[in-house]
């Protein structure tokens, strides 16, 4: 894990400390907020247009192309897609699911689990998307301007996640025992297919593959595979690359060898002679004890035996 992890988390988390959860849903929140701020802007500078150019002029570098060409000049946009979103709506249903069932998952798993599920989850989806539109004729013949986005797969997986990983967990438990945890992920996916036009068939794609490797992911962890471990790891040698006082920081050669002894390994002293002592003594009687130098009290010290 990481070093000084009290440090990390103040400076990266929202709410309590090391709250994963709420960091991705902030990291949502304010992705759409400033896109939906370039849409405005897009809106009142061309007006009726506004809409029709942001989505031909900015949309398209930020969400997945299904063609393949266009792709390969976008590739960030294989990670991008998962955190934009067209429309409040869809990123308010996202927002909802996201926090229900991402509550229960993290309070099952801890911190460190969830935000590389829901990227594993969103790529599934973004590579199954990809697979379908440039393998199956029937979708690669009209792949031409399709596009993918929002956080369903992502969401998706950690839904399925958690009801693998607490099938008979209840919710709601007033409600005659509660509803089992593995029924409202059911209710989730039926819903959101049901709610995903027939038309976009990429959506439906992509939440299938999400929750496939939400199965998959908490099937390993079951096992004893922890799929996020690298993912974790390499987050925390981000956070403490730059860090002076990390404990794997190693001393120099030299600080290790030849500077940790408790006491100096000389003293440089002064050489002084029966005639220096007398002048010293001299010193005393016509000013006293006081006026002496730390080097004239040294000689002092030495002359008399207490010294070496």
């Amino acid at each position: 894990m990481s070093y000084y992890p009290q440090q990390n988390r103040r400076k990266l988390t929202v709410g309590a400390d090391g709250n994963a959860l709420m960091n991705l849903i902030a990291l949502l929140l304010i992705v759409f907020v400033t896109f939906a701020f370039i849409q405005v802007v897009y809106t009142f500078t061309y007006y009726k247009e506004g809409s029709a150019r942001y989505h031909a002029e900015m949309f398209p570098w930020v969400a997945l192309p299904a063609d393949l060409g266009t792709l390969v000049s976008r590739p960030w946009t294989l990670f991008t897609h998962a955190f934009v979103h067209d429309g409040i709506w869809p990123v308010i249903g996202n927002l909802v699911w996201l926090l229900g069932f991402g509550f229960i998952y993290q309070d099952l798993t801890g911190y460190r689990k969830i935000i590389p599920l829901f990227l594993y989850g969103s790529l599934a989806g973004a590579v199954l998307f990809l697979a379908a539109y440039n393998l199956v004729p029937a979708l690669r013949a009209h792949n031409e301007g399709v596009q993918l986005w929002g956080a369903g797969a992502g969401v998706m997986a950690i839904a399925v996640a958690a009801a693998v990983k607490a099938p008979n967990f209840r919710l709601f438990p007033m409600l005659r025992g509660g509803i089992p945890l593995w029924v409202l992920t059911l209710v989730y996916g039926l819903i959101n297919l049901a709610s995903i036009p027939l038309s976009n068939t990429g959506m439906h794609i992509a939440y299938i593959a999400g929750a496939i490797m939400g199965f998959l992911f908490q099937s390993a962890q079951a096992r004893g595979s922890d799929w996020s471990a690298w993912m974790n790891r390499a987050w925390d040698w981000w956070v403490n690359l730059f860090n002076p006082e990390r404990p794997g920081k190693r001393a120099s050669f030299k600080d290790e060898l030849f500077y940790n002894a408790t006491v100096p390994p000389f003293k440089k002293s002064t050489n002084f002679t029966q005639q220096r002592v007398d002048e010293i003594l001299d010193k005393i009687n016509q000013k006293g004890f006081k006026s002496l130098s730390e080097e004239e009290r040294d000689i002092l010290k030495r002359a008399s035996g207490d010294g070496k």
